[in-house]
């Protein structure tokens, strides 16, 4: 830790070690913050986004008063980073897409084009408002679809390119898009439910015992008969598959090997003149060995592992990319943003009841999906769930979505945005900055 005096405040710079001490400390606040506060828990805001911006908010206010400045190493972050999108790389196996039939695939395509339809309504508004028009990207699939981890991954990016502080601007949309998400979800499934008349709601305080139980027992892709049969199977292979040491170690090096790589893959990909995150290469990278392996099983990935590791590298991320923002730097793009982003959420309803209703069948279970859609296609994958499982607790229950929904948005569509944004970075930078 040292002292030093930046732009005439008195500022003190904490080291890598100090900086992973006030990540983990801040991450335990924000998990009680987050078991506290019903609102962030109803949000589905995670505990290391809390953590991160309370920090961010007490620099801001140390800053404001000029009593002293803070920074933090941030050297942990891009590596982090890049593992936890290696991860997501190696979860998305052709088997989930096999699993949900064409139903799953069809999805993932109109949440694809989503993405699209974000950044040109973005893009379009920001120009109309005289700003930057990559904040026109911001304000769409990077934050939207993608979420505050994509968005974070970009914001060297969109620094380089002249956007100061683009991690500001990147978390407030993200929050911003979180906590909208469950507020307009499920009003809108509900106003199609029950103007077709697709189910009746549940009558209160009349639902059986059993019936409550069988709810409870539904997993996102199983039945409850079918989860008890699983359970069974479960027990008999649960010593395969512990996170043993050598097991997480074996894993772990898998990534590291897969992040080296993707990283010379990407650094050849930049010499076409082709400007990206130095995570793609490794992501896709990950995806084609994932796919590899279940043929062969030469590697022998562990998916519990893969996801254990991937949970702690986002976690760590967040909370350490949130710890470093410039809040400061917001003020001047707070209006154009939230004309933005209040447009964007009426294009994503409409986009729901107009193109994800119809298309995935005018029935319950579409009504559902569009729920889920609105989700994650202005939130995260938890905001989709939490809406879909508040409609099936007043309804019914809806197995097909609970298997398509969380499928797409937790893996599918991190790969497909990934390049929608890169395609509409790469069209701006030539075209419009």
């Amino acid at each position: 830790m040292e002292t030093t005096v930046v732009e005439g405040l008195r500022t003190v710079r904490f080291d890598l070690i100090l900086t992973l001490a006030l990540a983990a400390l801040f991450l335990f606040v924000g998990s009680f913050i987050q078991r506290r506060v019903s609102l962030f828990a109803r949000s589905s805001i995670p505990a290391a986004a809390i953590g991160g911006l309370l920090f961010a908010f007490v620099v801001l206010a140390l800053r404001a008063r000029g009593t002293l400045g803070v920074a933090v190493d941030t050297s942990l972050r891009a590596p982090l980073q890049t593992a936890f999108f290696t991860t997501i790389g190696l979860s998305a196996t052709l088997s989930l897409l096999r699993e949900g039939g064409w139903r799953t695939a069809f999805f993932w395509l109109i949440a694809t084009a989503t993405a699209v339809v974000q950044n040109v309504v973005g893009i379009f508004l920001a120009v109309a408002l005289g700003a930057p028009a990559l904040l026109g990207i911001i304000c769409g699939a990077l934050t939207l679809t993608g979420g505050p981890s994509t968005g974070l991954g970009w914001a060297a990016k969109f620094e380089e390119y002249g956007v100061a502080g683009a991690g500001a601007p990147i978390i407030a949309a993200a929050v911003f898009g979180i906590f909208v998400a469950c507020l307009v979800g499920n009003p809108v499934a509900t106003w199609l439910i029950r103007r077709r008349k697709l189910a009746m709601a549940h009558e209160a305080g009349h639902m059986t015992v059993a019936a409550e139980e069988e709810f409870w027992a539904l997993s996102p892709t199983v039945a409850a008969g079918e989860e008890c049969e699983a359970k069974g199977e479960d027990e008999k292979t649960a010593d395969a598959h512990a996170l043993t040491g050598p097991v997480l170690l074996h894993n772990l090096l898998l990534i590291l090997a897969l992040m080296g790589a993707g990283a010379l893959l990407s650094k050849w990909i930049g010499q076409t003149g082709v400007v990206l995150p130095d995570y793609i290469g490794a992501m896709v990278l990950a995806a084609v060995v994932r796919n590899l392996d279940e043929r062969t099983g030469w590697l022998k990935l562990n998916a519990r592992a893969v996801e254990a590791l991937g949970g702690i590298a986002l976690a760590l991320f967040l909370v350490i990319a949130l710890m470093s923002l410039e809040l400061w730097r917001l003020a001047g793009l707070a209006l154009p943003m939230l004309i933005i982003l209040s447009v964007q959420v009426v294009v994503m309803v409409a986009y729901a009841v107009l193109v994800t209703f119809p298309l995935m069948g005018r029935d319950y279970e579409a009504a559902v999906t569009a729920s889920g859609h609105v989700g994650f296609g202005l939130g995260t994958t938890a905001n989709a769930v939490a809406n879909m499982e508040a409609l099936t607790a007043r309804y019914q229950s809806a197995p097909r979505s609970f298997l398509v929904v969380p499928v797409v948005g937790a893996f599918f569509i991190d790969l497909s945005n990934s390049l929608v944004i890169t395609a509409f970075f790469n069209l701006v930078i030539k075209y419009l900055k």
